[in-house]
C-alpha cells in the first residue's frame, strides 16, 4: 500500500479551514500567512492528485476529499502531539498549552482555582480558556478547538449533549453541583417545590429552563415563568425584590455573596446537575493534558 501523500501540517490546515470556513481565517488561526496556506494547499492537492478545496462564489469549501482529511485530523494530530510531548518529557522539558472550555458558572469558581493549581504544580504549562454551554463545548473538543471541556447535564435532560453528540469522545463523570431554590426571605420556611406552584418563576439558560420545566412537571404543576436571564446576580436581584423565585446551581451561588433579602434551600440530591470532563479518546497520553486532567480532578474534589 502506498504511503499517504500528506503531512501533519496539511491536516492542521484542512481542519482549520473546516472550522473557520476560509483560507484567510485559517491562516490567522494557525499563525501563518494567507499565501503560505494557499501554497501549501496547492502542493497537497498536487501530491494527492485530487482537489481538497473548491471555490463557491467568493468563498471556498472543502471537497469530499477535504472533508475526509478534516474528519481524521483530530485523531492524527493528537497522536503526534502525544509523541512529541513524551519525547519532550524524556528531554527534561515541561512545557505545553492546554485549551480548556467550560460553562459560565465555572468561570468565577473552578477555573481560577485550576489555573492557580496548574501554575503551582506545573509552571511550564499554560492554559487558555473560553466559556461555552455544554453542547458548544462538546463540539469544540470534537472539532479540535479545545482539549478539555468541563460540562454539565441535568437528570432527565432530553437534550443531553453527552449522548450521541459525544460519541467517540471520552466522557468522565466529575461529581455533582447541587441545585438550590432561591427565594425571598418571606419564603424561608419553604422546603418543597410544590409550595411554590403559584409563584412567578425566573428561568435561566435554555438547558436550565428545560430542567426547571421538567422539575415542576414531576412535582405536578407548570411553572409560570415571568422572567428569563442568564445573569445570576440579576436573578438574585429579582428574587430580593420579591418579584419571583428561581433555582440556581450551588456553584453559581458561590461565585458572589448572597444578596440581602435572599435565602436558599437545597433541592434533593437527585436534582443536582452532573459534571463531566470531555476529551478526545486517549487525551491522557499527552503529558500536558494528563497533568491538567489530574489537577482538574483535584480541584473538583475540593
Amino acid at each position: 500500500m502506498d504511503e499517504p501523500e500528506f503531512d501533519v501540517q496539511s491536516l492542521r490546515i484542512v481542519r482549520s479551514i473546516a472550522d473557520t470556513g476560509s483560507i484567510t481565517r485559517a491562516a490567522e488561526a494557525l499563525g501563518l500567512s494567507q499565501p503560505a496556506v494557499s501554497q501549501h494547499l496547492r502542493r497537497l492537492e498536487a501530491r494527492l492528485g485530487i482537489a481538497v478545496v473548491e471555490r463557491i462564489g467568493r468563498g471556498i469549501r472543502l471537497t469530499e476529499a477535504g472533508r475526509v482529511l478534516a474528519r481524521h485530523a483530530p485523531a492524527v494530530t493528537l497522536a503526534i502531539d502525544a509523541a512529541a510531548e513524551e519525547l519532550a518529557q524524556l528531554r527534561g522539558l515541561r512545557t505545553g498549552v492546554v485549551r480548556l472550555v467550560a460553562f459560565p458558572s465555572a468561570s468565577p469558581v473552578l477555573v481560577p482555582r485550576l489555573i492557580a493549581a496548574l501554575a503551582s504544580s506545573h509552571p511550564g504549562l499554560s492554559l487558555t480558556y473560553i466559556e461555552a454551554e455544554p453542547p458548544e463545548a462538546v463540539a469544540a473538543v470534537r472539532e479540535d478547538r479545545a482539549d478539555i471541556a468541563l460540562t454539565f447535564s441535568y437528570p432527565g435532560d432530553r437534550d443531553d449533549p453527552h449522548r450521541s453528540s459525544a460519541r467517540g469522545l471520552s466522557v468522565r463523570a466529575a461529581g455533582r453541583d447541587d441545585l438550590m431554590l432561591v427565594l425571598p426571605v418571606g419564603h424561608a420556611a419553604v422546603t418543597e417545590i410544590t409550595e411554590l406552584a403559584d409563584e412567578t418563576w425566573i428561568a435561566g439558560c435554555p438547558r436550565c429552563r428545560g430542567h426547571l420545566l421538567e422539575l415542576c412537571e414531576r412535582a405536578g404543576f407548570e411553572p409560570r415563568i415571568g422572567y428569563e436571564t442568564d445573569n445570576y446576580v440579576a436573578v438574585e436581584g429579582l428574587v430580593a425584590q420579591g418579584i419571583g423565585v428561581a433555582t440556581l446551581p450551588r456553584m453559581a451561588l458561590e461565585s458572589f455573596p448572597l444578596l440581602p433579602g435572599v435565602v436558599t434551600a437545597p433541592l434533593p440530591a437527585a436534582e443536582a446537575r452532573r459534571l463531566h470532563v470531555v476529551t478526545a479518546q486517549g487525551a491522557e497520553r499527552v503529558p500536558s493534558l494528563a497533568a491538567a486532567l489530574t489537577t482538574l480532578e483535584d480541584v473538583l474534589a475540593r
